[in-house]
């Protein structure tokens, strides 16, 4: 019998609400300013509160910068394990969510740019962020392993083992980054090098045509973006 889980009190449901409150006015500064422009005073002013009661809930603007970082790669990965998890095969899987992926990038910029933009000066991420920032590579190479064990997954075709025609301290690399993942069949090395090509390719597209590089040329990017990701597919092996 599953042990019954006590309600939050009324000093937990308040502490729960007002943290969705600051972090809601620091996206909002995210947006006017940047991650460089967030003050932890200029949240509490916004809020009505004095900057030491703020500080019991983020001791410093590091603190309340982590905590949007987690929730943005949270909300990321929450979105590409839901376009992976439908029942169809892998490469309409790969395909989706790389849609859902920009799909969320574009009605989300600046907590995309908080994650996938440039590195604010001064913060360095805790280890606290390293399990939500693999969501979106655990769901892509999901994918893979799937599509490994119902051999839909493409192998080169040039003759000699994946190790052998990757080489030197990529092989090692890849080797070990299949062998962290404990897939049954194991995703080939080459198949991990050809997924992170990949991956890097799609957030670099969708950085472009965020970040406005693409203004003039490709705007919208739409059309661009569905060639682009079906040949990424087609290049990380899925037919």
């Amino acid at each position: 019998m599953s042990p019954v889980k006590a309600s939050p009190t009324a000093r937990e449901r308040a502490r729960a609400e007002l943290t969705r409150e600051i972090k809601e006015e620091a996206r909002r500064q995210l947006a006017e300013t940047g991650a460089t422009g967030l003050s932890l005073r200029a949240v509490a002013r916004e809020l009505g509160m004095v900057s030491s009661a703020l500080y019991r809930y983020f001791p410093s603007r590091d603190d309340l910068l982590t905590a949007l970082i987690i929730d943005a790669y949270d909300a990321l990965g929450e979105v590409a394990e839901a376009a992976i998890a439908a029942d169809v095969s892998p490469r309409v899987r790969w395909l989706a969510a790389c849609h859902a992926i920009r799909g969320w990038a574009l009605a989300h910029p600046h907590e995309y740019a908080l994650i996938y933009g440039s590195p604010v000066p001064g913060y360095r991420a805790p280890q606290a962020t390293v399990g939500p920032a693999s969501r979106v590579p655990l769901a892509f190479m999901g994918v893979l392993r799937d599509a490994a064990a119902a051999s839909e997954l493409r192998a080169d075709g040039d003759g000699g083992s994946a190790v052998e025609r990757l080489g030197g301290a990529l092989a090692d690399q890849a080797t070990a980054v299949s062998a962290a993942f404990e897939t049954t069949p194991p995703v080939p090395p080459e198949a991990v090098v050809r997924a992170m090509i990949a991956w890097t390719q799609l957030f670099g597209m969708i950085s472009f045509e965020l970040f406005g590089q693409l203004v003039g040329s490709f705007e919208p990017a739409d059309a661009l973006f569905d060639y682009a990701v079906a040949h990424l597919a087609a290049f990380a092996g899925l037919n």
